[in-house]
């Protein structure tokens, strides 16, 4: 069934009363704004939506962390990625506008 706002308010035990048997749309000129359901229903609702939930960036960096400590792997080990190896297509635009000197390894 629905309702509008004031009709909910006016009959709040009523629309408590019907939504043990099914969810009740309350109203706001003609839009939907809430729905009343039973408290088993919210119960397996919030289930699902726990189940849903993914986990972190971070949370998934811990677990793949924790994964490889327990297999043995100490670190990885990654190349160096310093400013000088990699091109900066900001840099060169500028370089080839005259606007910047290219970057000297220190």
């Amino acid at each position: 069934m629905t309702w509008n706002i004031a009709q909910a308010k006016q009959q709040f035990s009523e629309v408590v009363r019907l939504s043990v048997q099914e969810p009740q749309a309350i109203y706001n000129r003609e839009k939907p704004v809430a729905v009343l359901v039973n408290a088993a229903e919210y119960a397996s609702f919030q289930q699902w939506r726990s189940a849903q939930h993914e986990p972190s960036l971070s949370a998934q960096f811990a677990e793949l962390r924790s994964a490889l400590q327990q297999a043995g792997v100490e670190a990885l080990q990654l190349p160096s990625r310093s400013a000088v190896q990699r091109p900066n297509a900001f840099v060169q635009m500028l370089e080839a506008e005259g606007l910047a000197r290219a970057p000297t390894a220190n």
